[in-house]
């Protein structure tokens, strides 16, 4: 530190404070303001990204929490429509068992009523047969009676005794 103060001379420090002085005026005007006016930019550039980074996370977390409310929508809807499927399914089914339960009804008093007409004109019939049968019988009875002049009078005689007189 002697040696540099022993050698110290006035003209050499004042240029080169002069030359530094210079160039700290030609760095300011030429280079330190691009240079922080680079610096403000990239920060400004940096803060807008951060900031639309932020609003982007927002929207997202937005957006997925009304996709989870679609979802959750959605979801309620399907099973609202199973139910109401399900719902109009057995709806379906007691409908149709009803109505064959009916018409099953229907068919068996149809078949009884049937049955019973069918009986009803089974024994007209029955009784016309016997009717006539009778009629033929006793038809052959009278005419076998009748033929013999003997059993004429012993018939004749058989219901005089059962008739009272009144």
């Amino acid at each position: 530190m002697e040696k540099l103060l022993g050698e110290f001379s006035i003209g050499l420090f004042f240029w080169q404070t002069v030359l530094f002085l210079a160039l700290l005026f030609l760095l300011r005007k030429f280079a330190w303001k691009p240079i922080l006016n680079a610096v403000n930019e990239r920060e400004d550039g940096i803060r807008t990204a951060l900031e639309s980074a932020e609003n982007a996370k927002k929207e997202m977390e937005n957006l997925q929490a009304d996709n989870e409310k679609l979802l959750k929508e959605a979801r309620a809807e399907r099973e609202a429509m199973l139910k109401e499927a399900r719902e109009i399914k057995n709806k379906m089914i007691d409908d149709a068992k009803e109505e064959a339960k009916e018409e099953a009804g229907k068919l068996i008093a149809a078949a009884q009523a049937s049955i019973e007409t069918e009986k009803k004109a089974a024994i007209a019939e029955l009784k016309s047969q016997v009717a006539n049968l009778s009629i033929e019988i006793a038809e052959k009875v009278v005419r076998d009676e009748l033929s013999n002049k003997e059993k004429q009078v012993k018939l004749v005689e058989s219901m005089l005794g059962e008739a009272t007189l009144n």
